[in-house]
């Protein structure tokens, strides 16, 4: 099929994608209101630890109390879902699907390459996530709150991690082509 006839989930054609430099710009003018209207920058990796915390802070609060790290968002009576960055990540969500369904391309689909299975290819990516999301914490911060944020500022660190992870999936690539080819 070609990208003009498939259909997603809600029966729209496929639409195409925005002009990437458009797209940075749109980008850009919402970073800048973000930082004029919230004094934060954007990103994600901190909501889904208010979110892990949360949970926890459920099942088990006598472990967030023992644990530094969770009792810096949760415990007694802090509410870790009180903090800006869970509604941002919220909406990125929310907005990512309804300009998905806006645009047709809600659908249900796995994209690899010819060499790998589709069972391999969510391992891989779930495996890849979980290790990429480990980082941005250690990191303090994802890379849309390090690049686009911290690069925004001009923060070194910011720079150094993008280069890293650039270079990171650069050499990568090397050992996994195969797979997408």
């Amino acid at each position: 099929m070609t990208t003009q006839t498939r259909k997603s989930i809600f029966n729209r054609p496929e639409k195409a994608y925005v002009q990437p430099y458009l797209g940075g710009a749109i980008l850009g003018i919402v970073l800048f209101l973000a930082f004029l209207l919230t004094g934060n920058g954007l990103g994600s990796s901190g909501a889904t630890s208010r979110i892990d915390a949360a949970l926890v802070d459920a099942i088990a609060p006598a472990h967030v109390d023992n644990t530094p790290y969770l009792l810096k968002m949760a415990g007694g009576d802090k509410n870790p879902l009180d903090d800006w960055i869970v509604p941002v990540f919220f909406g990125a969500l929310f907005g990512g699907f309804t300009s998905g369904a806006f645009n047709g391309r809600l659908k249900i689909t796995t994209t690899k390459g010819p060499n790998i299975s589709n069972r391999t290819r969510w391992l891989m990516a779930f495996l890849g996530g979980v290790i990429f999301l480990y980082g941005a914490r250690m990191a303090r911060g994802c890379t849309s709150g390090q690049a686009l944020s911290g690069g925004a500022t001009l923060a070194a660190g910011s720079w150094v991690i993008m280069f890293a992870i650039f270079g990171g999936a650069y050499a990568v690539a090397y050992f996994v082509r195969k797979l997408w080819l």
